[in-house]
């Protein structure tokens, strides 16, 4: 599996040290990571395919003070796509009303059909690309119908009910950003913790620092403002458990690494 970290804060959050830690991780997760910096409607992207550790850029950047109040990262165990620039998280794009939606997941869509006409659409070659690619049209089709862009409400209703048909055999972590609220959802087991700093939220994979941390709330999509918990959604039960058969077909697609 990949690591995420992020951040939802009312004021800055020193991060250098988090992200020191975060991206030590990348000892076990060598194919690439990434991270956004998220400033409402904008998102400023540094991210490369090669193991975090051994990054220079990354390493010098680190030096520098790091203070988000919103921001996620990711480092890679790839199991669809080979180790390219436009397969490392975070991804970004727009809807038609000029929102930009930002996204960094963890897991793998095994049992996603609706998800495969984004296969020659896509930049890069992962499944979370592509996820990231339907959940806009839907957006984009319920705007359309609408006549005007969707309300913070409306944006949450309709991601919840297409991530509890998402998630269901699917193991889908991730973070989601989209110029106001992060939206936050994971149906596997003890992969995504949440910790409260005075600033704000954090979420990580593993804990990090010596921080409290707790178990993200499970199988429910929720979201996020200013470091606050905004919407709850339907707690949906699909949780996704290792199985033969999906190890069978990540080992295939690997093998392509």
């Amino acid at each position: 599996m990949c690591e995420l970290f992020g951040v939802s804060a009312a004021s800055k959050v020193k991060a250098n040290n988090l992200l020191k830690e975060f991206f030590s991780h990348s000892v076990h997760h060598p194919h690439g990571w990434g991270m956004a910096f998220l400033y409402g409607n904008a998102a400023s992207l540094e991210k490369e395919p090669i193991q975090a550790i051994k990054s220079r850029y990354l390493r010098e950047r680190l030096r520098h003070k790091i203070e988000v109040k919103t921001m996620m990262a990711h480092i890679r165990l790839a199991t669809m796509g080979q180790m390219d620039y436009e397969n490392c998280h975070p991804f970004v794009k727009k809807d038609n009303s000029g929102r930009r939606w930002t996204l960094a997941h963890n897991g793998t869509m095994f049992r996603c059909p609706q998800l495969d006409p984004y296969f020659y659409k896509q930049e890069g070659r992962t499944d979370s690309e592509r996820v990231l690619y339907y959940l806009i049209d839907r957006i984009n089709e319920k705007q359309d119908a609408a006549g005007h862009p969707l309300s913070a409400g409306e944006r949450f209703d309709l991601l919840d009910d297409q991530i509890c048909a998402l998630s269901e055999g699917n193991k889908l972590n991730f973070l989601l950003y989209d110029g106001e609220q992060m939206y936050v959802h994971t149906n596997y087991a003890n992969s995504l913790n949440i910790c409260r700093i005075p600033e704000g939220l954090l979420f990580a994979t593993t804990p990090l620092g010596r921080e409290h941390w707790e178990p993200h709330p499970f199988t429910q999509l929720c979201a996020y403002k200013k470091g606050q918990r905004v919407f709850e959604g339907t707690v949906h039960h699909h949780e996704y458990r290792d199985n033969e058969e999906d190890q069978r077909f990540l080992f295939l697609d690997s093998a392509a690494l």
